[in-house]
């Protein structure tokens, strides 16, 4: 019987977990938090740039289209507009279907840039800022 009164003391005297240990626990889960916060924030950035490469390639396949069926790009002031529905295109070749459904925006919402020169295009989204020039997540991005 003494035995059993051991077992009943022992726990009657257990307590919860201290102030400090807590704070220690929430601590930990505070600094894990931050840290996979900023590896999601930068992986959404990369993919946000990755997205912009494959939208200026799939412009440049439209551009192509409109190139084969006209016999050439349209000029730096016709830009992305002659490959919409109803757009100032002076080709008469090609098909009812349009070669853009809607106007072309970049992963970060700001329209693309169009440039003609010599017979070569260049298209350039200027990144996370809408700047041209930058760094990092702020680099234009280009297909050249």
């Amino acid at each position: 019987m003494k035995r059993s009164l051991n077992i009943f003391r022992n726990v009657s005297n257990s307590r919860g977990m201290t102030l400090i240990e807590i704070m220690i626990v929430i601590t930990i889960l505070a600094s894990l938090g931050a840290i996979l916060a900023t590896k999601v924030v930068g992986a959404q950035k990369k993919a946000k740039v990755r997205e912009a490469k494959i939208q200026i390639a799939e412009l440049s396949k439209a551009l192509d289209m409109y190139y084969t069926d006209c016999g050439h790009y349209p000029d730096s002031g016709q830009g992305f507009s002659a490959l919409l529905p109803g757009g100032e295109s002076s080709c008469t070749n090609w098909g009812p279907e349009p070669y853009l459904k809607k106007k072309p925006l970049d992963p970060w919402s700001h329209e693309f840039s169009y440039s003609l020169e010599n017979g070569n295009y260049t298209i350039t989204s200027f990144g996370e800022d809408g700047q041209p020039g930058g760094t990092g997540y702020a680099a234009d991005i280009t297909n050249e």
